[in-house]
């Protein structure tokens, strides 16, 4: 026999969300208020960010710039009053050709990885844009960021961009079998951005975010334990 589907609502999960930072937040002897709650809402309908506003999240996150800036119309359209509080922020790869674009709607690139981007997110105008550096913490192939070892050149590439803020470093941990196993990749990107004088940690995802706190995210992107699984 087939199981029921779940009824959880929005504001359930996102309760139960914000229970586990806590708890979290204690064992690593934190205050809550130092972590960010991103709640990855790419794939979901522009209705769950605005039911997601009314929960009292205000930080979300899109993968794709095309989507992302679809999304904040149709939401805006909804409910214009809710969206003036909504921060969006890019945490999937951006190429260049979508830079521009991106700086203008998001208050954070999470995922520069290169010189050239770099160069192309400057060219968008002369407001700062705030980027956090994507590290290949783990050396994936499968994944896009800088190795360990080029931070530092592209810390340097950055600073002569006058309108470029760094705040951090973000990495996406590997796919492990237990949240635990994770830990020795966000330990690591914590000590890289320490060395570097860097502040903000993008790093902690549905399956791992507890531990990524433990060692010193300040940003989690959460997506399927706040909106459930995307059609």
């Amino acid at each position: 026999m087939s199981s029921a589907p779940s009824t959880i609502s929005i504001p359930q999960r996102i309760e139960r969300v914000l229970a586990r930072i806590e708890r979290a937040c204690q064992r690593a002897g934190r205050d809550p208020k130092t972590v960010t709650l991103i709640a990855v809402s790419k794939g979901q309908p522009a209705s769950s960010v605005v039911e997601a506003l009314h929960s009292g999240l205000t930080e979300f996150g899109e993968n794709k710039v095309q989507e992302g800036l679809a999304k904040i119309e149709a939401a805006r359209q909804l409910d214009p009053l809710a969206m003036k509080n909504a921060t969006f922020h890019l945490i999937g790869h951006l190429q260049t050709n979508k830079a521009r674009a991106a700086a203008n709607a998001f208050a954070i690139l999470h995922s520069v990885d290169s010189l050239r981007l770099l160069q192309a997110i400057s060219a968008s105008g002369d407001r700062p844009v705030h980027c956090m550096i994507e590290v290949n913490i783990a050396g994936e192939e499968s994944k896009f960021g800088v190795s360990e070892a080029d931070v530092p050149g592209l810390l340097t590439e950055a600073a002569a961009f006058p309108n470029i803020r760094i705040d951090g470093l973000m990495a996406v941990a590997p796919l492990v079998a237990k949240a635990e196993e994770a830990r020795p990749v966000f330990r690591k990107l914590a000590k890289l951005a320490t060395t570097h004088g860097l502040h903000s940690l993008s790093m902690g995802m549905t399956g791992d975010f507890e531990v990524a706190i433990e060692e010193g995210a300040t940003h989690v992107r959460i997506g399927r334990a706040i909106f459930g699984e995307r059609a």
